[in-house]
Formats: C-alpha cells, sequence, structure tokens
C-alpha cells in the first residue's frame, strides 16, 4: 500500500498524504500556498468520503474492549514506528508548520500514550459513565417507575481540526473509536501531518479493521463551500466538531440545522493569578515565575491553555518588577512543549512595544524582539493579544478584582499558591472560566473532566431511548 513514508520531503511543494478508510492517496492534483510553505494533495472523491446510512458503521456493533486491545496495538505501533509514518510526519510537520522541531519531536514521543488503555477508560467512565451504554441497551428505571432501556448509540461525524497542538488529531481518533461511529477528519493548515500518520499506523496492523474502516482524513480549504455545502449535511453526517478560531465557528454555524448539530471547542485564552505570597521571597518569586513560566510558553503559547495575561497581587511595585524579571529570564528556556526561541511576533506588537518602551512611568518592558520572551508590565491589561512568547503583568490590590478581568473566553486560569484556588473558583467559574489549576499544571488535563466545559464523549454519540 501507498505509505506516507514512500513520499520524499526533500522536493517542493510538500505532499499532503489523505487517508480514506484505511488506503493512503497521494497525488499532486491540488496546490495550496506558496514558496517554503506550498504543499500539495490530491483532488478529493465526495462519494469516498461518506458512509451508507442504509447500513451500520463498521465499528457500530464492535464491543469496547475489543476497540481497546486495538487502541492499545496502535500505541505501540506508534511507539516502535517501524515504519517510519510519525518520523516522516514530523520532518513534514517541521518544514511546514510553526512548531519548532524540538517541539515536534517531544509531542510526538508523547502520542503513544493517549491510547492507553487505563486513560481511555477514564474518559469513558468520566464522560459516559458505563462502558455498558456504549456496548448495548442499558435497562433504565426512574424514581416514578417509568422503565426502558438506553443506549449511548454511535454517531456520524465531522471533525473540522485544530493544529496548535499535535495531541488534537491523537485526541480526536481516540475519542472516535470508543464512540464506534465513523469519522471524516478535516485535517488543518498548521497539522497536515499527524493525523494520517496514525491512520497509516492503524492500517499497518489490520488495514481490514473495523476501527480503520471508520476513518478518513482529507485536507480542504476551511470555508471552501463547494465542499463543505456538499459534506456537511444531515444524509451523511449527524454532527459537527469544530476546533478553530472564531472564523472557523461561524463559518460551521452556516451549515447547523435540524439532524446536524454542532459540537464546539470554541476559541479560548488562558491568564495566571499570582497571591501575594508568591513574591514574599527571593525563592518564592523563582518558584512562582518558573511555574508561570511553564504555563505561558506551552507550544510558544501557540495552545490555549497558554496564559497570557498574569494577575500578581501586591503592594510593593517592586516585587512586581522583580517577578517580570525572573518570569522573563525562564521563559527563554528549552521546555517539553516549547523552544528557546519562538517565532518572531507581528510587526504590529512591534510597534506596540517600542512605544510603550517609551513610557516607563507607567509601563516596563523585560527582553528583546528575539523569540526569548517578552514580558510587560502595566497597572491594567493592555489592549493587545500577547503572541510569539509574550506576557502581560498587571498589578491588583487583591485575586478577588482580577476575577473581573475573566470571562467566557477564559479557559484556564493558573493559581498559585494553589491554596488560594478554593476562595476563587466559584467567582471564576460564574464569570465563565472553565478550568481552574495549579500554576503550572495548565497542559495537565486529566482523563474523564471536562473539556471546554463540557463532556465531549457525551456530546459525540446519539443518546436514543426505548421507551416502556
Amino acid at each position: 500500500m501507498d505509505s506516507l513514508a514512500e513520499t520524499t520531503v526533500s522536493d517542493s511543494p510538500v505532499q499532503v498524504v489523505h487517508v480514506i478508510k484505511g488506503k493512503a492517496v497521494a497525488s499532486p492534483d491540488v496546490t495550496y500556498g506558496s514558496g517554503a510553505n506550498a504543499f500539495v494533495t490530491p483532488k478529493l472523491n465526495m462519494t469516498e468520503l461518506v458512509w451508507s446510512r442504509t447500513s451500520p458503521g463498521p465499528a457500530f456493533d464492535l464491543p469496547v474492549k475489543d476497540i481497546l486491545d486495538f487502541l492499545g496495538a496502535t500505541g505501540e505501533a506508534l511507539k516502535a514506528d517501524r515504519q517510519g509514518y510519525l518520523a516522516d510526519a514530523a520532518e513534514r510537520m517541521v518544514k511546514t508548520g510553526p512548531l519548532e522541531a524540538g517541539i515536534v519531536r517531544r509531542s510526538y514521543e508523547q502520542l503513544p500514550s493517549m491510547f492507553d488503555r487505563d486513560r481511555l477508560l477514564s474518559l469513558i467512565e468520566g464522560e459516559i459513565g458505563d462502558v455498558a451504554l456504549l456496548d448495548g441497551w442499558k435497562p433504565f428505571e426512574n424514581r416514578l417507575g417509568n422503565k426502558g432501556s438506553i443506549r449511548a448509540f454511535p454517531a456520524r461525524l465531522v471533525h473540522v481540526m485544530a493544529g496548535n497542538v499535535p495531541a488534537v488529531a491523537a485526541l480526536s481518533i481516540a475519542r472516535g473509536a470508543i464512540m464506534k461511529g465513523v469519522h471524516l477528519l478535516k485535517l488543518p493548515s498548521n497539522d497536515l501531518f499527524t493525523a494520517p500518520a496514525i491512520l497509516l499506523a492503524m492500517a499497518e496492523i489490520d488495514p481490514e479493521h473495523p476501527i480503520v474502516q471508520s476513518f478518513s482524513a482529507v485536507y480542504w480549504r476551511g470555508g471552501d463551500r463547494e465542499v463543505e455545502s456538499l459534506i456537511f449535511r444531515p444524509q451523511y453526517f449527524d454532527k459537527l466538531v469544530a476546533w478553530g478560531g472564531e472564523s472557523a465557528i461561524r463559518s460551521a454555524k452556516d451549515y447547523i440545522g435540524p439532524g446536524f448539530e454542532l459540537v464546539s471547542f470554541d476559541p479560548k485564552t488562558s491568564i495566571s493569578m499570582i497571591g501575594k505570597d508568591g513574591l514574599t521571597s527571593p525563592e518564592a518569586i523563582a518558584e512562582a515565575a518558573e511555574q508561570a513560566a511553564i504555563d505561558s510558553t506551552a507550544y510558544n503559547q501557540t495552545a490555549c491553555a497558554a496564559a497570557r495575561f498574569h494577575f500578581v497581587e501586591a503592594d510593593d511595585p517592586e516585587a512586581v518588577d522583580r517577578y517580570c524579571e525572573e518570569l522573563q529570564r525562564r521563559m527563554g528556556v528549552e521546555r517539553p512543549t516549547c523552544s528557546v526561541y519562538a517565532p518572531p511576533v507581528s510587526a504590529e506588537l512591534r510597534e506596540e512595544i517600542d512605544s510603550l518602551r517609551m513610557f516607563e512611568d507607567d509601563y516596563r518592558v523585560w527582553g528583546e524582539i528575539d523569540g526569548k520572551g517578552i514580558v510587560i508590565r502595566s497597572d491594567e491589561p493592555l489592549d493587545i493579544y500577547p503572541d510569539g512568547k509574550m506576557v502581560n503583568v498587571v498589578r491588583v490590590k487583591s485575586l478577588a478584582e482580577a476575577v473581573r478581568h475573566a470571562g467566557v473566553a477564559t479557559q484556564t486560569v493558573g493559581v498559585y499558591p494553589p491554596s488560594r484556588k478554593a476562595e476563587l473558583r466559584n467567582a471564576l467559574a460564574s464569570a465563565g472560566v472553565q478550568r481552574v489549576v495549579n500554576l503550572g499544571g495548565s497542559m495537565g488535563l486529566p482523563a474523564g473532566m471536562s473539556h471546554d466545559g463540557f463532556f465531549p464523549l457525551h456530546r459525540m454519540v446519539r443518546w436514543v431511548n426505548d421507551e416502556g
């Protein structure tokens, strides 16, 4: 069978391999982008991208136990990577994507763990409650004596995926597999290779396996109505699982109607809150700054959980400045999810930073525009979107006061010290925040807990009743 490993990356533009129900398709039919960022894809055959509704999907009746066995084998295959699918994908990812080679390599080393049996069972138990609901009809009886059965029935899903973190591809495939449905993965332009590599590793194990036959991964330009007006229809799919920025979500909503539901991972940003205990000594400042740097540099700040604004509780301006200095120094360190140097900030942000340097009475800037991190201290949040390892540190009289700067677009709030979370979490939840974590723990979402404020597995099935 054609494989990702059989196409070279030395030629330009880069070839993107589509995977259609276990089969690799590689042909330079359509060109996207230009120069070093150009890539080519096969032409889409729409009839190959859907599954007939006249018969169940390939894995609809496959026991969860068998699925977990296959996913476990997938994890082992990814770890061994004997066919070089992940190695080749990583090389292409670095050539065409925004992430540095070390980040890609370390991220790929973590992909096999996404298929760990205990992790997947934790997902099911936390989000569905009982494996029996996936394997068949579970008896139901309420306090009023009403009886029946209920099943979490497999759904037909099209996924518009995000590519800011490689784990999104693995998570989407793992979730989709244990839900037993059929899945069309729309590849993101900033990660064209992770999902096909995983699916090809699955096909190497057994190309006819029901899980393999339940997935396809292809690329088209987001918002292309010639494609989406044909694909995003209830006669083919039950739900649209959409990740991404505001424009992507708004575009997806155009197709939502009766029989075609949106499951949205909305665009989010994150913040940090540092209590006064984090400024009481040089050791405390170093500890708080270290944990804050871990959160703020996640995937060079492309991750939704990466904190861009820090609210620091202090009466002493000099203590805040010492924190800023220590934070900036620690942002220029290589970590599992960040590199020493991030891509250059935009020209617009450069101009903003240069202008702030001229008003040191009100603002102060640490760091240079070299990708190693910039920290800007102010008394109110700046009207900018910090990016490329940039943080705006805001001095506040109390962390309770800082809650007003959180809202429905705030995904994660990292709190230091952790003992302060209890006094803040209700107010943060009321403001719209979805996660409250120990500072430094923003990238450690436990399997089975909510994701972006809901339980994805619960939304990725069709709940069907047999009543009476």
